[in-house]
């Protein structure tokens, strides 16, 4: 069973919201608690638009330029600062370890995600995930990115697994479902905020929780 990483073992959005208040806490003086909100939704926004963009000095420039702040991040700092920071904000759901840790007593298990290594790994480290799989798979050290059927073809090459014998777990419809459905993998979509799909790709499953994986 492989799985993507960001939005499905991970909560991105929860790792955004920590990443902002962390920019608050250093960058913004005495800010009045009303403008607060706004700021995270436009936080929100200028991070959505450079989701799988491995530079984030964009995200940060545009949020600066908006909302100027009391202290100023130097331009050539904000990547460094992202890369620096953002993988920390990152926690793992103790059930999550637990399904992942079951599921391995009876297949091999891996990870397939976009992203830089330097980040990625830094994620995968910080939440322990690193010990729970068999094999982690980063589109940067690869050279190929989902919804590429190459880079499903390779965990599949690593693992010495068939596609017939292997499930995909994943958020995107597009990237996961569609990227390992080109490689003859069923795709399991895990959709906890309902979306509806008005897509033309047809997931094998659909999940709202990952403890619907070994529960059934």
């Amino acid at each position: 069973m492989l799985f993507d990483l960001d939005d499905t073992l991970l909560n991105r959005d929860q790792a955004v919201d920590h990443l902002f208040y962390l920019i608050l806490d250093r960058f913004y003086q005495d800010l009045q608690h009303s403008v607060k909100n706004d700021m995270l939704q436009k936080f929100k926004a200028y991070d959505k638009k450079g989701y799988g963009i491995s530079d984030k000095t964009t995200v940060l420039q545009s949020f600066f330029d908006e909302f100027p702040p009391s202290f100023r991040l130097p331009h050539h700092d904000m990547q460094d600062f992202w890369n620096d920071h953002f993988p920390l904000c990152f926690s793992i759901n103790p059930q999550t370890l637990k399904i992942v840790q079951t599921i391995k007593m009876h297949v091999k298990v891996g990870i397939i995600t976009n992203g830089t290594v330097q980040r990625q790994k830094a994620k995968i480290i910080n939440t322990q995930l690193n010990s729970c799989f068999d094999d982690i798979i980063i589109s940067e050290e690869v050279g190929y990115s989902k919804p590429d059927k190459r880079i499903f073809e390779y965990a599949l090459h690593q693992l010495h697994v068939q596609p017939e014998d292997t499930l995909f777990v994943g958020d995107d419809l597009e990237k996961d479902i569609g990227g390992c459905q080109r490689a003859n993998i069923k795709g399991i979509w895990f959709n906890p905020h309902r979306f509806t799909n008005d897509t033309d790709i047809k997931p094998y499953a659909e999940i709202q929780s990952l403890d619907q994986l070994v529960n059934g």
